[in-house]
């Protein structure tokens, strides 16, 4: 059976509008459209009908009956009307069988979908599809009667026609790896949705002050609901790095809200200093992403001053955070300030540079975190300390080391949980009075 024989026996049986008709042949022809393949298959199978006529067959006056009602050709009307023939009202047109008619309305779905599009900044979109199982299953069974191998997915003749309305109109490219804005259309319901991907942004934060944590803290009491605990806040602490930063990003983005992303955390006592460490913070459906990010910094570290800081922002992607994470054992740098029970000599300094440089500390993980952390004993490696002392009792430490490492359990021993340790090395209790990180070491 050629084409033209199998597209008659389809529009014999049911009213297919020239896009679905098309659409069954989609693999022949390059540079056509469906709805071209479509009008034409009706056209010749027309011309061929009326030849027919002219030869006083029959047969081409049912062919020509058969494209005016089921094949919506104006063609085949007008030379029914000259052949003086008339169309049973039984037979007048009915809807597509497998659209519905629903290709003659995609210039109004991509107007609305442009519309809903102008209140977000994007410089790229991609349209998506969705279809109702019953008419993605009629389409299937469709085929398998028809035994058709060159068609097309209805779901993407509808999704390439509106992405190309909407490109011509506001001039945006298709992206289909990583769009900023997808646009979800039910072309049968006529329902359309828009899905803002996140906007992602990367950069380094320094923590200046001692008591904020670095995420948003909720309430062990009441899990972020409010209580007298935490005086109906709903938080243990009242602000953190995260929400420090945050408040500029989405007063400027207009994002409904952030999800914050750092290589590893410092204690709340901690401050975070040198040059900073690495984060990405993700903004959730941004209207604006087109952003003046030396401005933006500016914003943030007016809104922080005193508190945060930070530098180098600039646009990242989803892949930046998974390389964060991953890179949350980089190498590190901490000072921490130490109290001793009993009096240090420099003796005791020099045993610790000696005993804590290049060595394996091995930590059970530490009873201060063990209702949260599993209990696991870690490997982390030093590479080198310089200790200098600055009063009988005190002594202040730097340390090189990998990420991981808890520099608190490293001078206390956590009950030798931490071996070696600095109390543990120096059989003089110690305790940190004060911890820094230095500095963060991976590339940006």
């Amino acid at each position: 059976m050629n084409i033209l024989e199998k597209a008659l026996k389809m529009l014999e049986k049911y009213p297919l509008c020239d896009h679905c008709l098309g659409r069954q042949f989609a693999l022949l022809g390059h540079s056509m459209e469906n709805h071209e393949r479509g009008k034409t298959i009706k056209t010749i199978l027309g011309l061929e009908a009326h030849a027919l006529a002219f030869s006083k067959n029959k047969e081409g006056v049912r062919v020509l009956k058969i494209l005016a009602t089921n094949g919506f050709s104006e063609i085949a009307k007008e030379i029914i009307h000259k052949m003086k023939k008339r169309i049973p009202r039984k037979s007048l047109p009915k809807p597509c069988f497998l659209c519905g008619d629903k290709f003659e309305i995609v210039d109004e779905l991509a107007e609305k979908a442009l519309k809903k599009l102008k209140d977000y900044e994007h410089s790229n979109f991609l349209v998506g599809i969705r279809l109702p199982v019953l008419v993605e299953e009629r389409e299937d069974e469709f085929k398998a009667e028809f035994k058709v191998c060159y068609s097309e997915n209805m779901r993407n003749e509808f999704g390439r026609m509106i992405g190309k309305r909407i490109a011509e109109h506001n001039g945006k490219p298709v992206e289909y790896n990583r769009p900023d804005a997808v646009v979800l259309i039910n072309p049968l319901t006529e329902e359309i949705m828009l899905q803002i991907n996140p906007l992602y942004v990367a950069g380094r934060y320094r923590k200046l002050v001692r008591g904020i944590p670095q995420s948003k803290w909720h309430c062990s009491n009441c899990s972020g609901k409010g209580c007298e605990k935490c005086n109906w806040t709903g938080k243990m602490y009242p602000e953190s790095v995260e929400e420090i930063i945050e408040k500029p990003f989405l007063d400027i983005t207009g994002g409904v809200g952030e999800s914050f992303h750092a290589s590893g955390r410092e204690d709340i006592d901690a401050r975070m200093l040198g040059n900073g460490r690495p984060f990405v913070i993700e903004i959730k459906q941004p209207r604006k992403r087109f952003l003046d990010l030396e401005r933006l910094e500016k914003a943030v570290n007016a809104y922080a001053e005193g508190k945060v800081e930070v530098s180098n922002l600039r646009f990242a992607d989803k892949d930046i955070v998974r390389k964060l994470k991953k890179a949350e054992s980089a190498q590190k740098e901490y000072r921490v300030i130490m109290k001793f029970e009993s009096k240090i000599t420099a003796r005791n300094l020099s045993l610790l540079e000696e005993k804590l440089t290049n060595v394996v500390i091995k930590q059970k993980t530490p009873i201060r975190v063990l209702h949260r952390r599993a209990d696991l004993t870690r490997e982390k490696y030093i590479y080198g300390v310089k200790v200098k002392k600055l009063s009988f009792k005190k002594a202040e430490m730097k340390i090189r080391c990998q990420g991981g490492l808890y520099v608190k359990e490293l001078v206390t021993g956590d009950d030798e949980r931490t071996k070696p340790s600095v109390s543990g090395i120096l059989k003089n209790k110690a305790e940190p009075i004060e911890l820094d990180v230095l500095n963060v070491i991976m590339k940006d």
